[in-house]
């Protein structure tokens, strides 16, 4: 199995080589990670030990930063290294502060897992939530350097719990500790013998607790919102829009409405503003506008999304009804209602709040309207409904100390 593993990663290299000539996040895949042995070589002093954190992409970045800051602050004699696999994390945190160096992540052959874990030598490895390189984890068996799987969620639909999934039940087992979710993943590791997990909790409460504590204040949301009750969709996708445009567009409810599309291409947020029927203003237009004379405002730019949802009464999370679900907790921790599309199974904590009625699901434009009318009009539900919110999260903390706490056992 081993063999066809290899084979197939050779041969999804050599086919990833050819889609990037015409696929744009393909050629950054590939060229990304054409001189990382030589920037690993270049930028890590082997003088310093280094703890290398692995993450998929953006959403495992943000789930593991509360581990990275904590190992930042308190082990400054060691070099903290963190790895990609995926452009979409990699291009947005490449010059993040947060590490020592980011790199991309070679792909899982024998030969880049030896060179890499040569090149690198970490003392301590973190995976986070469900990276399960064979090949990698294999050379860090072999150099016995502690691993660590952290806010990991296993269920029974994965590979590891299938008659047929022995070569990578083999992989699990050079995981020094597993910090995982629930009770269910603890279960299902011990019913194939791996008893070395600690129930700890996601790490990503932590990370939006500390939103929080954080200066979240934007001068231009301060003029927009002015003293009315501001509905926020973030991350939102054209599915999504034209559910709430066309609310927009027939209501008469005194609220002011913010969009942070997901894509922030000129074609995509000027055909949102054209379907839009109230006065209506980019944030990019906002330096030569009075923000206050709008009612709707269009945020094309990236990356201040969890600031702009200080400022939400309601919010909407898009990716419900496209790809996937984004972020449900930015918006909920700030103890506000939470509105996403039906597609949310398989995300935990939107299972959980829709399930306690904090998070409400919706289907189509009629649900939509229902939902957002009766929060606007009933005081106590809305309240109510925030509340739920608040609670889920604070009870969630504590996942980073559980781990900290473990990793002062090893250095």
């Amino acid at each position: 199995m081993h063999f066809i593993y290899n084979c197939s990663v050779y041969i999804a290299g050599f086919f990833l080589r050819v889609l990037r000539l015409f696929i744009p996040k393909l050629k950054l895949f590939v060229n990304g990670r054409k001189d990382v042995f030589n920037i690993l070589k270049n930028e890590l002093s082997r003088e310093t030990p280094v703890i290398w954190i692995h993450t998929a992409s953006l959403g495992e970045f943000e789930q593991g930063l509360p581990v990275i800051e904590a190992l930042k602050k308190h082990y400054t004699e060691y070099q903290i290294l963190v790895t990609f696999f995926s452009p979409s994390g990699y291009e947005v945190k490449k010059n993040s502060s947060a590490a020592d160096l980011i790199t991309y992540l070679p792909l899982d052959t024998k030969h880049n897992a030896a060179a890499f874990i040569a090149t690198v030598n970490p003392v301590l490895s973190i995976f986070v939530k469900y990276e399960i390189w064979p090949n990698y984890l294999k050379e860090l068996e072999k150099r016995k350097i502690p691993t660590l799987l952290v806010s990991a969620i296993f269920s029974k639909r994965q590979i590891f719990f299938k008659g047929y999934g022995s070569f990578m039940r083999k992989s699990l087992s050079a995981f020094s500790h597993f910090f995982v979710q629930d009770q269910n993943s603890k279960d299902l590791l011990a019913s194939i013998g791996l008893k070395n997990s600690t129930i700890s909790g996601d790490t990503r409460f932590d990370r939006v607790l500390k939103i929080l504590e954080q200066d979240n204040t934007l001068d231009f949301m301060e003029k927009f919102k002015q003293d009315q009750q501001c509905f926020i969709a973030g991350s939102s996708w054209p599915e999504d829009e034209a559910i709430i445009v066309d609310y927009i567009n027939t209501t008469n409810a005194n609220l002011k409405f913010v969009f942070a599309p997901h894509t922030i291409k000129k074609e995509a947020i000027q055909k949102l503003a054209h379907a839009i029927q109230k006065k209506t203003i980019l944030y990019s237009e906002l330096a030569s506008n009075n923000p206050s004379d709008y009612e709707v405002l269009i945020i094309d730019t990236i990356g201040i999304l969890t600031k702009v949802y200080n400022y939400a009464d309601i919010a909407y999370v898009g990716g419900g009804f496209a790809t996937g679900l984004h972020n449900t907790l930015e918006p909920a921790v700030f103890g506000i209602p939470v509105l996403i599309g039906p597609k949310y199974s398989g995300f935990k904590e939107a299972e959980d709040l829709v399930a306690l009625k904090g998070v409400i699901a919706i289907s189509d434009q009629k649900s939509f309207t229902l939902a957002l009318d009766q929060l606007v009009s009933s005081q106590k539900h809305y309240k109510e409904t925030g509340e739920i919110n608040t609670r889920y999260i604070a009870k969630r903390k504590g996942a980073t100390g559980s781990i900290m706490d473990y990793i002062k056992t090893l250095h």
